[in-house]
């Protein structure tokens, strides 16, 4: 059971091309958006379109390859888990953000253009 615990799976586009940092070890870091569409049929009976956002972020040799291949709108199925930190913001409120460590990722969709 413990391979259960805090797995996050999508599968969803890109909501802007990547966001590649490199680091002062030379190690890349990849942050991509990703939307996640679902629908439903509310009490009305109308049919409700929602999207999901989420932060993920990718390290090394996964960021390379995002940083290759993925531009916005590409279709991905993503694996990781969920983690959370917080940071100062310019004026020195305190921010917490949720992301998901991507440490497996599949292209969807076909080749890119």
């Amino acid at each position: 059971m413990n391979a259960l615990r805090n797995k996050v799976q999508l599968i969803g586009n890109l909501g802007n091309d990547p966001e590649i940092i490199e680091l002062e070890s030379g190690k890349k870091l990849a942050r991509i958006s990703v939307a996640t569409n679902d629908s439903y049929r509310n009490s009305a009976g109308d049919l409700v379109k929602d999207t999901q956002w989420h932060n993920v972020v990718a390290w090394g040799r996964l960021a390379e390859i995002i940083e290759k291949y993925l531009r916005k709108g590409n279709e991905v199925a993503i694996e990781g888990k969920l983690s959370s930190r917080s940071y100062l913001d310019k004026e020195g409120v305190k921010k917490y953000i949720t992301e998901v460590n991507c440490h497996d990722l599949l292209m969807l969709g076909g080749k890119p253009q």
